[in-house]
């Protein structure tokens, strides 16, 4: 199985999980390429942010979603597509999660995949 972050960047956020105030959140989009299959998921990931140094990210505060999944490999075409849909979908993970993100907030460059 190999998993591929196709896009990885963090943003400020606003989030109370499980008790702990988190002001950062990590958006991505994973493509996971196995036996003919490709299948593509949003996913975020809340985390306390204490400081412009804590990128520690906690595992509790995450939701993800599955966006596609079909046989074949990994397209730029589809991942261009999937990427222009990603923040109506993390913003949606986000209000699961009693969340928002601030997208014009990044914590840092993306990184692609």
């Amino acid at each position: 199985m190999k998993v591929i972050n196709v896009f990885d960047r963090y943003y400020r956020g606003k989030c109370t999980y499980n008790g702990v105030e988190r002001k950062g959140v990590r958006v991505l989009l994973i493509a996971t390429s196995e036996e003919g299959m490709i299948r593509y998921e949003a996913a975020v990931s809340f985390f306390p942010h204490r400081d412009e140094e804590d990128f520690a990210v906690s595992c509790d505060a995450y939701a993800s979603e599955e966006l596609y999944h079909a046989k074949g490999r990994r397209s730029k075409k589809r991942e261009e597509g999937l990427l222009q849909e990603l923040p109506c979908h993390a913003d949606t993970l986000a209000a699961s999660l009693g969340g928002t993100i601030a997208w014009d907030t990044p914590l840092g460059e993306a990184r692609l995949g």
